[in-house]
């Protein structure tokens, strides 16, 4: 809140956004706090003196407290969108436009800024894609993502192959979030997993080690390894262990 207050004095717009907003309105404990802003990381960073720029990839900001870390983001465009940030209220905030994908079309680097409904589009899932204010301590929703959390339903945000490729770790937060709020996934969002569980194995293994605490560790473990093992995940993420229990089942 302190976060918020401070950006808004500072003439910012600041929101929380993603999964401490989700939690909070399915009556979880938030792990944690992100806030999204119009400032850019740079000027973020002149407001709060207890912070640090970080990042290549995603070029984001912690404002530290102690030991708490708030992280603070700058709203996003997709890379397509980067013709049409010049014309939008944040142009003349913006001093680095830069993205990149590879050839499989994953992204590589996202550091084009947009505005708050184009950071809406470009998060993973509608869920995730409710922003809250203190200006009037309301929840904007930008992609339905209040009614799909009413419906208990976890739903891609764009077109679900091309939303994978672009970042494969999007399939084990897919069947990471279905577990821990007890949510089916639509079907148009899981019906690309199989077919692209092969993309996980591009990520660097420090990052699909971090996936894996967080899907093995988060109280809904046997969920998880069957629904892996349902979407063919499993295999390609442990290839030994899927031979193992293909054995044993035989």
């Amino acid at each position: 809140m302190k976060v918020l207050y401070k950006l808004n004095d500072a003439g910012f717009d600041a929101y929380i956004v993603g999964g401490g907003v989700r939690d909070l309105l399915v009556n979880l404990v938030p792990k944690d706090f992100d806030i999204a802003t119009n400032a850019s990381p740079e000027q973020v960073a002149k407001v709060f003196r207890n912070s640090r720029l970080i990042g290549r990839r995603f070029r984001i900001v912690h404002v530290h407290f102690g030991r708490e870390i708030i992280e603070v983001s700058t709203f996003r465009a997709q890379a397509s969108q980067s013709t049409k940030v010049e014309g939008n209220s944040l142009a003349r905030n913006v001093k680095h436009l830069d993205s990149a994908h590879n050839q499989s079309g994953m992204l590589l680097r996202d550091n084009v800024y947009g505005t708050i409904e184009e950071d809406a589009l470009r998060r993973d899932f509608t869920v995730n894609a409710l922003y809250y204010t203190v200006q009037g301590f309301t929840v904007h929703d930008f992609c339905h993502g209040l009614e799909d959390i009413h419906n208990r339903t976890l739903r891609i945000i764009g077109d679900p192959e091309q939303r994978y490729r672009e970042d494969p770790v999007r399939i084990l937060r897919a069947i990471r979030l279905a577990c821990k709020l007890n949510f089916s996934i639509e079907k148009n969002t899981e019906a690309p997993i199989k077919a692209c569980a092969n993309l996980l194995e591009s990520i660097p293994p420090a990052r699909l080690f971090d996936e894996f605490i967080k899907l093995f560790f988060n109280g809904n473990s046997l969920q998880t390894f069957h629904m892996l093992n349902s979407y063919g995940v499993f295999s390609v993420l442990f290839p030994p262990l899927q031979k193992l229990i293909d054995f044993s089942d035989s």
